[in-house]
């Protein structure tokens, strides 16, 4: 049966409001900005016409459907107030933007869910801003540079997720490449139950992770990253500074995930976060595993009932035909 799932109204939101920003200001709008599938974000507008951000951890706003999720599987469903209050104090103690934290609550005393209040970034995303006027591009993507050496000048004991790490606590698995490769077989699995074009290619997909995991050499460097960093994930401050957010799956990792997921994400605008010293190896294997992700992942999503399903099927598509042109130009 499909669950009914209600946006949340000023109503339901005025206590957070009120216990957050203090009861001299009154909450006169709310708007549930759209993107979020893990938990529900809300800009709440005040009498005085400024402007906060509300994030909700609860069912109702996680399309995923997922059961408990374990924090020591680096990849695990990253979503949770404890998840966002760790990675929030990681990038903050690193000297990495994001919008600042100005209220949490896991009583739920103002709202039967998690929620906390941040900051609200006027300037728009820097997907927006790059789409709006390509020549800002160089410079927004030069300060983007610069965010991104800070971040990955950081590292862990450990790989892991951030909350689990920083807590003294271990990851399943005994190694960012094995992890990937484990990831990735389940994901040709789950895509070969829902995509024929999938299935009829699944010994061959696992032979060419197999193939592309036997290349990868030991390493003991985890590299503190975002995980899942697009231009979507970045807001800018009114002097079109950039800020991370959606920063639940904060890790201690290989940096060539991240660097895939850039590539993915920035297309053109990649060349200006180039780094030296990357691992080939590293980036052939989790370059066909996020492919794969991002095929299983999709159409696991719109099973339920997420309300864009056609964008999900295009991100499906996109990323069947890269495995699919990665696996012939391997073979």
């Amino acid at each position: 049966m499909t669950r009914t799932r209600r946006p949340l109204t000023r109503t339901d939101l005025a206590p957070l409001a009120r216990a957050a920003l203090g009861p001299g200001r009154t909450l006169t709008g709310v708007e549930r900005l759209r993107g979020g599938t893990k938990k529900g974000v809300y800009r709440l507008t005040l009498d005085d016409d400024s402007t906060a951000v509300a994030y909700v951890w609860s069912a109702d706003e996680d399309y995923w459907d997922q059961p408990d999720p374990d924090p020591r599987d680096v990849f695990s469903h990253g979503t949770g107030l404890g998840l966002f209050t760790a990675a929030h104090d990681r990038l903050a103690a690193s000297g990495v933007r994001t919008p600042r934290l100005m209220y949490a609550d896991a009583t739920h005393t103002h709202l039967p869910a998690d929620a906390a209040v941040v900051e609200d970034m006027t300037g728009g995303s820097l997907e927006d801003a790059l789409a709006r006027d390509p020549r800002e591009a160089p410079r927004l993507m030069d300060r983007m540079a610069d965010l991104l050496a800070t971040l990955h000048a950081h590292a862990g004991p450990r790989f892991g997720k951030v909350a689990v790490v920083d807590n003294g606590g271990s990851s399943h698995g005994v190694s960012c490449e094995q992890r990937v490769t484990d990831g990735a077989l389940r994901c040709i699995a789950e895509a070969a139950r829902r995509e024929p074009r999938a299935a009829a290619v699944r010994r061959e997909l696992e032979d060419t992770i197999h193939a592309l995991a036997a290349e990868v050499r030991p390493r003991d460097r985890q590299t503190l990253l975002h995980g899942e960093l697009g231009p979507d994930h970045v807001l800018l401050t009114p002097d079109g500074q950039p800020a991370l957010i959606d920063i639940e799956g904060l890790m201690y990792f290989d940096v060539e995930h991240e660097h895939v997921f850039l590539e993915l994400r920035f297309g053109p605008h990649y060349d200006a976060l180039r780094a030296p010293g990357l691992d080939e190896a590293r980036i052939g294997l989790y370059r066909l595993s996020m492919h794969l992700g991002l095929v299983s992942g999709p159409l696991t999503l719109i099973e339920g009932d997420f309300p864009h399903p056609e964008r999900m099927r295009e991100i499906a598509e996109h990323n069947l035909q890269q495995a699919l042109s990665l696996l012939k130009n391997a073979s």
